[in-house]
């Protein structure tokens, strides 16, 4: 709909929008959502603890590489002002839950997701529209909402599960190597990006749906059986 401001959520921008703009279109402009994905629980389990780990620590403790700095926030809603995308009628803002925010000694912020698997490059793309997404939600807040900035890097803090260790006494370990990952930030390739994300939105219709989206053959082979 020409003129309408969309509410988009960073989580989307990863592998719901890649594997589906079919999908994509209707989670936003009709609220029509997949079902829930569950998230097994030793993920969620090892995320919160992660975070709980890092909390307030120096980041040259946590992994190599890593600018130097303070870990100072953890899962925090940030939602944007309406922003205007060229070329676009309709305009949008972003609200969402970041996983980390670390105040580097020079008084920036970096923006990090934390992950729990091997590190995979073509995903980083992926991943880097959720963190430009936050980055420009805190530097751009609506009123009342969470303001930092600048925010000078954004990147991924990667735990990859390598051995699990039994000590004998009835506890055990995971045990793994953490990675730190920057990715470069570049904002009108994110705005790009945007204009894409609103130029489906703004069809009057749905797109067609990916030929390998299960949630869409699901739903094509229901009406064509009538079941």
């Amino acid at each position: 709909m020409n003129g309408s401001v969309r509410k988009l959520s960073p989580s989307d921008f990863a592998f719901l929008w890649e594997e589906c703009k079919r999908c994509f279109y209707l989670k936003i402009a009709s609220g029509f959502q997949r079902p829930r994905n569950i998230m097994p629980k030793i993920f969620t389990v090892i995320d919160a603890e992660m975070k709980k780990c890092f909390e307030g620590l120096r980041t040259e403790t946590i992994a190599p590489g890593m600018p130097s700095g303070v870990v100072e926030y953890s899962e925090k809603w940030v939602e944007s002002r309406p922003i205007s995308v060229p070329e676009r009628s309709s305009s949008c803002f972003l609200r969402g839950k970041f996983d980390t925010v670390v105040k580097f000694d020079d008084g920036t912020y970096g923006v990090i997701d934390l992950k729990t698997s091997e590190r995979k490059a073509e995903h980083v793309p992926l991943y880097s529209r959720q963190l430009h997404a936050y980055a420009i939600a805190l530097e751009n807040p609506a009123p009342g909402k969470l303001a930092l900035g600048p925010i000078s890097k954004l990147g991924l803090l990667v735990f990859d599960p390598a051995k699990f260790s039994n000590n004998g006494d009835g506890n055990a370990f995971l045990l793994g190597g953490l990675s730190w990952i920057e990715i470069p930030r570049n904002d009108n390739d994110f705005l790009r990006f945007l204009a894409d994300v609103l130029s489906v939105l703004e069809l009057p219709s749905p797109p067609g749906g990916s030929p390998s989206c299960e949630w869409c053959q699901y739903r094509d082979t229901s009406r064509r059986t009538s079941l």
